[in-house]
């Protein structure tokens, strides 16, 4: 009888120690829980002080678009820029050619800004890599009463501004 109540006492002991090991354990996992909830919860403020940021951004971008309204003029200006080629029988025929590359990129751009640009993209991927990255962009429009504001030709590059005034009744039908 004493040994089954010493043994009853042991047990009930190592229970207690048992128990109070947890409750440390226990008591560890939480600090260790609120650290990491602490790191997230700054993550998190991080994340919502950049997304404010790029908001920001996009309004002031939005904001600088201008608007065709009704009674109003826009005014397209670009900077198309031609190189040119090193094959030439005289430097007249590289400025020609060079001024004829940037006057058809500067076409380009304003029908990009006027109408957009189509984009299409495929991936290739084998074995999670990335075999074969292709992009396309086509743009379709036609550009007319262009004008050509300024050309400039130095060490090869020919640069010409040109700018487009466009009504909204160009495009009301």
């Amino acid at each position: 009888m004493k040994y089954s109540l010493l043994l009853i006492a042991l047990l009930a002991t190592t229970s207690l120690v048992a128990k109070a090991d947890q409750t440390t354990v226990n008591e560890k996992n939480i600090n260790s829980l609120e650290k990491e909830v602490a790191s997230v919860q700054y993550n998190v403020a991080d994340i919502n002080t950049k997304v404010t940021s790029v908001e920001k951004k996009l309004d002031a971008m939005h904001n600088n678009e201008q608007t065709l309204t009704k009674n109003s003029n826009v005014r397209i200006s670009v900077i198309g820029q031609g190189v040119a080629p090193m094959n030439t029988a005289s430097p007249a025929q590289a400025y020609a050619l060079a001024k004829r590359a940037a006057t058809a990129d500067a076409y380009r751009l304003i029908a990009e800004k006027v109408k957009g640009v189509r984009i299409d993209g495929q991936d290739l991927i084998k074995n999670m890599m990335v075999k074969r990255s292709t992009i396309r962009t086509e743009v379709k429009a036609m550009v007319r009463n262009a004008n050509v504001v300024e050309t400039t030709f130095k060490e090869g590059l020919c640069e010409v501004e040109m700018e487009i005034l466009i009504s909204h009744s160009q495009f009301a039908q």
